[in-house]
């Protein structure tokens, strides 16, 4: 499951956890050194992307509108649906979902008439209120789930 990013203060506590255990198996690294490489760690260029990325403190979220196993409705790409929530993880900056769902029947996401694509498990993005950011070309959400 991806999780939010930790906090500053949680990194360079996780640098001086590595430095430490460098040191107990006998190659002692600098400070800066250790940071660089949690910076690393965490997929960013140095220890200042980085910290400039993590926040200053823990994050107040209010939590995920759904949880793994949950039965949903809603609308995707504007099509009625029904299924259930296989799985569900935390973005970075916590404000958003990565969402699979099963549906319980497939669904045709062409409007086309003489054409059809019918899709029974999806991957999306969602919001803490169970809205996709992005949008159709007539600006309506991918996912809306009913809550």
């Amino acid at each position: 499951m991806t999780i939010s990013l930790p906090t500053v203060g949680e990194l360079k506590m996780y640098a001086k956890r590595l430095r430490h255990a460098m040191a107990e198996r006998g190659t002692a690294i600098p400070h800066g050194a250790a940071l660089e490489l949690v910076a690393q760690q965490h997929g960013a260029r140095d220890w200042n992307t980085l910290s400039a990325m993590a926040p200053r403190e823990p994050a107040t979220i209010a939590g995920p509108p759904v949880t793994v196993g949950d039965r949903v409705r809603g609308r995707y790409l504007n099509r009625p649906f029904a299924g259930k929530v296989l799985s569900l993880a935390a973005l970075p900056g916590g404000e958003q979902y990565k969402i699979v769902i099963h549906f319980d029947e497939p669904v045709d996401v062409v409007t086309f008439e003489s054409f059809s694509a019918f899709r029974r498990r999806i991957t999306a993005q969602i919001d803490a209120k169970g809205v996709s950011p992005r949008k159709t070309s007539n600006g309506l959400p991918h996912l809306v789930l009913e809550l």
